[in-house]
């Protein structure tokens, strides 16, 4: 057996779970070692660079860092590591393992066999099973249409960018150019940040400075839904308008719009539930609105909506609505806004991107009778395995329940911050930070100098996230966040985030 045969095999048998804790663990890491050699501007710890580096990975834009001390090839390392990191892109790699679980069963390899014949091709498919056979080409087929969805959306999101830039605001290309950043590494970065929902921006005041330029808000608003939360709802209709074009591939189309569940791709949802869930999305976003303008529309001089006419407050407040979910780009300062808004930003960060209000009714009896004949047949020792896996389902908690364990841990290690500085490390803002690590948006409260009960002189405020304050086994913890909140998928409930127990 070659090496690669080797290993195709070592990641079929391997859980999924474990699958995406390496994956994410390798390339946060080997993203770590590149930025750390390639030095930047001012030389930070390295936990904070390892810290950025999990942040990028994960698509949660949680700083420690302000982004202006990373240099040009800096951005781009980060650039690709968010591209990579980004869920449409983990989920085609998904699709391409399970396109190869589907070669392997279908000539029944025994991966766990080292004499496994070399010489047998694993591209042959078995004619006598027309059903397999089409739904292994639907999946190659899928994983075609994804690929061509990723590099066409962020192709047309970076030329739009750039055309931008270059042709309609002489502002924003203004302050590029006084913060040192080139155009081009600007518009791929932010694209893919967008389109990826992480939220980072190469700017120390994120998307604050650019306010005004509405332009460039109209173009990202689309490309933070198209990546994230309206996805499985775009990717059905790009299939369902490939077919009508495509007659050859009418068939795998069909197959793919009618059986999606068969297909197994998260993304890939029904008809029924791709419609609600659009219907969902542009709810939240319609509610968030009203709420936003409704609170924050009389602009006082601390407001972060003050200086803008009514257009750029209707896109100022569209653009913040939208990313609130999970892009975590923000056009004004979030500690200045109300309450009652910070408290809406924390349900929404929390919910899954796939939140769908309608009682759609899953059928499980059938896969529970099953599963029990599996277990009789088996025979003691499957049942002896069964019954620690049942033990071990007793520490399988609710999302909310690893919140709030988080948020108590952090509490610990950030007790002496408490004690010295309660404004800034109150509880609220502590865990605003903890659900959005954990929900993969990057909002923060920040930190600021003036809200000291005892000030220091050497405070300077710096432009970064308020974790960026914490000590090194908070931000230790909140790394461990942002990992989970990025696979929280494999322990959710069909997205039901609302059902808290």
């Amino acid at each position: 057996m070659s090496r690669i045969q080797r290993l195709s095999c070592f990641l079929i048998l391997l859980n999924p779970f474990w699958i995406h804790v390496l994956y994410f663990l390798f390339i946060s890491s080997f993203g770590f070692w590149v930025l750390l050699i390639l030095n930047p501007k001012l030389t930070p710890k390295k936990l904070d660079l390892f810290f950025t580096s999990v942040s990028a990975s994960t698509v949660s834009s949680m700083s420690t860092m302000e982004m202006e001390v990373f240099s040009n090839s800096q951005l781009i390392v980060l650039t690709i590591l968010m591209f990579i990191g980004g869920e449409v892109f983990t989920s085609m790699v998904e699709l391409q393992l399970r396109k190869l679980k589907l070669k392997f069963s279908e000539k029944k390899i025994a991966c766990v066999e080292n004499d496994l014949n070399s010489s047998l091709e694993l591209g042959d498919i078995d004619d006598h099973n027309n059903f397999d056979i089409l739904k292994y080409n639907s999946i190659k087929f899928l994983g075609y249409v994804v690929l061509g969805y990723l590099l066409i959306f962020n192709f047309l999101g970076i030329v739009m960018v750039l055309v931008y830039l270059k042709c309609v605001s002489s502002t924003a290309t203004e302050v590029l150019k006084s913060k040192g950043l080139k155009t081009s590494t600007f518009s791929v970065f932010v694209i893919v940040s967008t389109f990826a929902s992480c939220g980072f921006v190469p700017t120390n005041e994120n998307m604050i400075v650019f306010r005004k330029n509405l332009g460039l808000l109209i173009i990202l608003i689309p490309q933070a839904l198209i990546g994230n939360t309206l996805f499985p709802s775009c990717l059905r209709f790009c299939i369902w308008s490939l077919g009508k074009i495509m007659k050859k591939k009418k068939e795998v189309v069909g197959f793919l719009l009618e059986n999606s569940e068969e297909i197994g791709y998260l993304h890939l949802l029904p008809k029924l539930y791709s419609l609600v869930l659009v219907a969902s999305v542009f709810g939240f976003v319609l509610i968030q609105s009203v709420a936003i303008g409704a609170m924050e529309w009389r602009s006082s001089s601390n407001n972060g909506f003050s200086g803008l006419n009514w257009v750029e407050k209707l896109i100022g407040i569209l653009f913040l609505s939208v990313n609130s979910r999970h892009s975590g780009e923000s056009i004004v300062d979030l500690s200045t806004l109300s309450s009652a808004i910070l408290v809406l930003f924390v349900a929404m960060m929390y919910l899954p991107p796939y939140t769908s209000f309608m009682p759609i009714k899953i059928e499980e009896g059938e896969e529970g009778e099953g599963e029990e004949e599996n277990e009789i047949m088996e025979g003691n020792k499957k049942r002896r395995k069964t019954k620690r896996a049942k033990f071990v389902d007793n520490f399988v908690f609710s999302q909310l329940s690893y919140l709030i364990i988080f948020i108590f841990i952090i509490c610990i290690t950030e007790r002496h911050n408490i004690k010295q500085d309660p404004l800034n490390f109150n509880i609220f803002n502590i865990v605003f930070e903890v659900i959005s690590a954990y929900g993969n948006v990057g909002f923060s409260m920040g930190y600021s100098c003036g809200r000291q009960v005892h000030p220091q002189s050497n405070c300077v405020d710096m432009s970064f996230g308020f974790s960026g304050k914490w000590s090194d086994n908070g931000k230790l913890v909140l790394i461990v966040v942002m990992i989970f909140g990025r696979l929280k998928k494999f322990n959710m409930n069909r997205q039901r985030a609302w059902k808290l127990l």
